[in-house]
């Protein structure tokens, strides 16, 4: 496997396991915000790894989502729903970022700004695990109608509420 393999995220993911994984980061974030000061920067440091292995290479190097994957999606649906891969890193990138300036506030001293930024982070995670919504891949196709990104990198990204299954819900 070349190092170009090791780090490829994959092209199509389950939506449910995205889902999934995002109600894991929302247990994991809320429980970092309410635990005491010590553990709230270890367990900040959890979820900035988790992202890291996530934007590194998809469900094969996290264990929330290995989990995802093979336990929680199956028993959500049989069925897989496949989305593109593309904006759902950019969203674990996102992730990484916001867990990562959350990760230094907290070893900074800053528990309570800390925290707030890990509300912002619990926000995103829950409209994607409870509504299906991905800020991140929403922003993501505003970045490719502002030809910010282009519309190579992720053809059916460029327009999501076209889906027949965003329509249907909004």
């Amino acid at each position: 496997m070349s190092l170009r393999e090791a780090f490829a995220f994959p092209e199509i993911v389950n939506d449910y396991a995205a889902r999934c994984t995002a109600a894991l980061v929302v247990t994991l974030a809320v429980v970092t915000i309410i635990v005491p000061t010590p553990v709230q920067t270890w367990l900040a440091g959890v979820l900035f790894v988790g992202f890291a292995l996530r934007v590194a290479g998809g469900p094969r190097y996290s264990p929330f989502g290995r989990l995802s994957v093979h336990v929680l999606a199956p028993r959500v649906s049989a069925e897989p729903r496949m989305v593109a891969g593309a904006p759902k890193r950019f969203a674990q990138t996102i992730g990484l970022v916001m867990s990562g300036v959350a990760f230094g506030l907290f070893l900074a001293g800053f528990a309570t700004a800390g925290a707030v930024v890990l509300g912002v982070l619990v926000l995103a995670a829950l409209a994607e695990a409870a509504l299906g919504f991905c800020l991140g891949c929403w922003i993501y196709g505003r970045l490719q109608r502002a030809g910010i990104v282009s519309e190579d990198a992720c053809v059916d990204c460029a327009d999501i509420w076209s889906r027949p299954e965003m329509t249907a819900r909004h």
